[in-house]
């Protein structure tokens, strides 16, 4: 396995801190904004929960797969390291390329976009505000995170806690108070159109998805061999438990066919309704500041991926992106670069467009990966700190899961396919240029 460059990054972080970048990460938009998505094309309430319930295991699969190989790999840069030690620099490069380019530009613009969507309607502005309002938070946490690490960890546990007061509010009202029952309610008239249970399930996976940027802090956790195993699985244990009380919660107050008539603003009817005028608007205030914790979480996770490939000179203008500020230690250049990068794809792409997108890109990678685990297993001579339950049944769904991504994706939108896969492979000429021009200066 290939050695690490010394970090400079400061080991500050421990379990609660990445226990609610995990949960903060994954818990933004998805669960509320996909409910329509989902219900569309599962055709119906019973199918749409089966649908959270598989993405969730697809998703507790690939943790605990990813755990085993993580716990053996703590190094900053996440699933660019896990790549490049397993099938070699290019590779390697291509996972990171991807993920700054691609994946965490594209993740962070559509978490945004839906969360502008949220603050439109709670303040009754027309959609010209959406890009405006989106942008102005994005520019807001991205200042936060060129602050120590602390201070984003330090949002990241405050919105976490500030995010559970709207999920019980809906867990709890939709449970105790809904009308409907959350099973057997049918939207035939728009399953054929929808996609069918497997884009439902794609759709699900973008709710879940980030439980992997916690690796990318690798270097700065204070015992990364026991704490990333555990953050993970713990983290996306509980989230797969509160989005299925969540959807169900949600079925049971509002009815499957006003629930695709709402779409994107199903859960802001919920919270007028459920809790009146006052209620609602608080309510919806939690959510978004349930969105804003998401998007710090990715802020402060993907310029760290920047940051360990510019100190390996593995992008254009390595020695800027490799900036540590001399105090806090924190890389800001990176954290402008993927700034800039998340402006440009919310001017150009729609939200529900760029998280399918998303999903599919990064999931090329995951499956890479997943595939790892069967290498480092041959290799007796490496310590494994942390050992994936039921092996190698549980890699097996997770590769599984991986495949039915891909396909998924493939069948629902090729042109989008096409279009992120050729971004992924213009990295393969920067590589071999960057490459040429660093033994020039040798």
């Amino acid at each position: 396995m290939q050695e690490q460059p010394q970090e400079e990054l400061k080991r500050s972080l421990g379990l609660w801190s990445a226990l609610s970048i995990v949960i903060g990460t994954i818990i933004g938009s998805g669960i509320f904004f996909k409910q329509g998505a989902v219900l569309d094309s599962a055709g119906s309430s019973t199918m749409a929960i089966f649908a959270w319930i598989f993405g969730g295991v697809i998703t507790l699969a690939a943790g605990l797969t990813i755990a085993e190989i993580g716990s053996q790999m703590p190094y900053t840069g996440g699933l660019y390291v896990y790549i490049e030690n397993l099938y070699g620099r290019i590779w390697g490069f291509l996972a990171g390329w991807m993920q700054v380019i691609v994946y965490g530009p594209a993740i962070i613009a559509s978490v945004a976009g839906f969360m502008a969507i949220m603050m439109t309607n709670l303040f009754g502005l027309s959609s010209d505000w959406r890009i405006p309002l989106a942008l102005i938070t994005i520019l807001f946490i991205g200042a936060l995170n060129l602050l120590e690490n602390k201070v984003g960890a330090a949002f990241s546990v405050i919105t976490t806690a500030g995010k559970l007061i709207p999920i019980a509010a809906i867990i709890i009202f939709g449970l105790l108070w809904g009308h409907h029952n959350a099973f057997g309610q049918t939207v035939g008239q728009v399953s054929q159109a929808g996609g069918g249970f497997g884009v439902a399930v794609l759709a699900t996976l973008f709710g879940y998805d980030g439980w992997i940027l916690i690796a990318n802090l690798g270097g700065e956790m204070k015992n990364p061999q026991k704490l990333l195993p555990k953050a993970i699985v713990i983290g996306i244990t509980a989230v797969l438990v509160i989005y299925t009380l969540i959807t169900v919660g949600v079925l049971r107050f509002l009815p499957a066919i006003m629930i695709h008539k709402l779409g994107d603003n199903a859960t802001s009817y919920l919270a007028m309704a459920a809790f009146g005028q006052m209620g609602g608007k608080l309510l919806s205030i939690g959510i978004i500041v349930s969105m804003m914790g998401t998007i710090n979480g990715k802020i402060l996770t993907f310029p760290r991926i920047v940051y360990a490939m510019a100190k390996r000179h593995d992008l254009p203008f390595s020695r800027p992106l490799s900036y540590l500020t001399p105090k806090s230690k924190s890389p800001v250049v990176a954290t402008l670069f993927i700034i800039v990068l998340a402006t440009i794809m919310m001017l150009f792409f729609d939200p529900d467009h760029l998280s399918d997108l998303c999903v599919f890109t990064v999931y090329c990678f995951y499956t890479l990966a997943f595939f790892g685990i069967f290498i480092l297993r041959r290799n007796k001579l490496v310590k494994r700190p942390f050992s994936t339950p039921w092996y190698p049944f549980v890699p097996l769904v997770a590769i599984a899961g991986g495949i039915f991504v891909l396909i998924s994706e493939i069948f629902n939108d090729p042109e989008g396919v096409l279009l992120f896969i050729g971004i992924v492979v213009v990295g393969l000429p920067v590589f071999y240029l960057v490459k040429k021009i660093d033994r020039r200066h040798e």
